[in-house]
């Protein structure tokens, strides 16, 4: 099947609708019911895990072998760690972000008494008071602190505001979305894939799709703390398709437009059949894409397998710009990871063996040791990169 119209306008509405609703790993109920009850506008059966993680099933002609789609409604963020001297407050970092991109940040601080708005500032920041030493004090969250919106002075002010150690800190995403198409915001990994999610599964439901298999879609709360998808994935569940951020800069393939295919990350290859399924659908369907490998990165899908899961996994991304910073992202890219997605989950099964745990040898998948054929030889096909001749 061709890949279905995605309606960027729904996709943007989601995507800004999720931005204005903080969710740092540890406090995700807001945007879990804000999710939940969108999945169950467009027709899901939702659960929800005991802490909150996501399963919502999409009934297909057949129950196994079922396949998964799943992104993480977690964010970045800040916890407190000591309420100091000066009645400001030291944080330590929730998932891994550099506090050079913490200095200067508007937050909001999440205490049991209420909620409070507050700028996180490096220790020498005013430049009236220390001259050039503002701008030779290093780097770090030992030299940044959260100064309280509030009439605070001293760590006895700040208890009788309710401020207490461990009290979560959202940073504000300050999304901007820019007529050449850039998203430009804090938080697009993984909110902009939560939204191409429901876009897929939206322009789905719009055109009546009945896919081969059941499909269930996935949200984690808790991968940015390296948890994922360990306790989301159903015996029925044979592959699992990961929706996150793909790291642009110097070194690596991943683009902003277009999807960028992920062959490996730091917990080693993705499986090699699901992910040249999905290469091969973007060929076949003239969907732009590329390859990368990365380094100093792990998804949903790592937590899964190391927490047991035999699923077959693969990650599609949508480029994101300086991730875990101020992130940059393109609809192109949103729009043609939905498309992707749509496109696989109406593709055929392959591999029917897969539809059971455990079976005999015949009909496991093969994968080719042949010699490749000389380049000259003129039955060769010509060389084509991912999404085209």
């Amino acid at each position: 099947m061709a890949p279905l119209h995605i309606d960027t306008d729904y996709l943007v509405a989601r995507l800004l609708e999720l931005l204005g609703t903080p969710s740092p790993s540890g406090y995700t109920d807001a945007v879990v019911r804000l999710v939940s009850a969108e999945l169950e506008r467009l027709g899901l059966e939702v659960e929800l895990t005991r802490r909150g993680a996501i399963r919502a099933r999409r009934p297909g002609a057949a129950a196994r072998p079922a396949r998964a789609v799943v992104a993480h409604l977690d964010t970045l963020g800040a916890q407190v760690k000591r309420l100091k001297e000066n009645g400001r407050l030291e944080l330590v970092p929730i998932g891994t972000w550099s506090a050079r991109f913490a200095a200067g940040a508007r937050c909001t601080l999440f205490s049991e008494r209420g909620s409070y708005r507050g700028t996180i500032l490096p220790l020498k920041a005013s430049g009236h008071i220390f001259n050039e030493e503002v701008d030779t004090q290093p780097t770090g969250w030992p030299f940044v602190e959260l100064r309280v919106d509030a009439w605070a002075r001293s760590p006895g002010e700040l208890e009788g505001l309710g401020v207490a150690v461990g009290d979560i800190v959202a940073i504000d995403p300050q999304p901007e979305l820019l007529p050449e198409g850039f998203v430009v915001s804090r938080h697009l990994d993984d909110k902009a894939g939560v939204a191409v999610m429901l876009a897929a599964l939206e322009a789905l439901r719009r055109e009546e799709v009945t896919t081969p298999v059941d499909s269930f879609w996935l949200f984690s709360i808790a991968e940015e703390v390296g948890v994922g998808a360990s306790a989301l994935l159903t015996p029925e569940i044979a592959s699992m398709v990961a929706v996150d951020n793909g790291t642009v800069g110097p070194g690596q393939a991943s683009e902003e437009s277009g999807v960028t295919i992920a062959m490996a990350d730091q917990t080693g290859p993705f499986d090699w059949h699901l992910t040249r399924k999905l290469v091969e659908l973007c060929r076949e369907h003239a969907i732009d894409c590329q390859k990368d490998v990365f380094g100093w990165y792990r998804s949903d899908s790592a937590s899964a397998i190391e927490a047991g899961a035999d699923v077959r996994t693969a990650l599609v991304t949508f480029g994101l710009d300086s991730s875990h910073g101020w992130e940059r992202a393109h609809l192109h890219a949103l729009r043609s990871l939905a498309e992707l997605l749509t496109t696989y989950l109406a593709s055929p099964v392959e591999i029917a063996r897969d539809a059971s745990e455990m079976a005999p040898p015949e009909g496991f998948t093969r994968q080719p040791m042949r010699e490749a054929p000389h380049p000259a030889d003129p039955g060769s096909p010509p060389p084509h990169r991912c999404g085209g001749p």
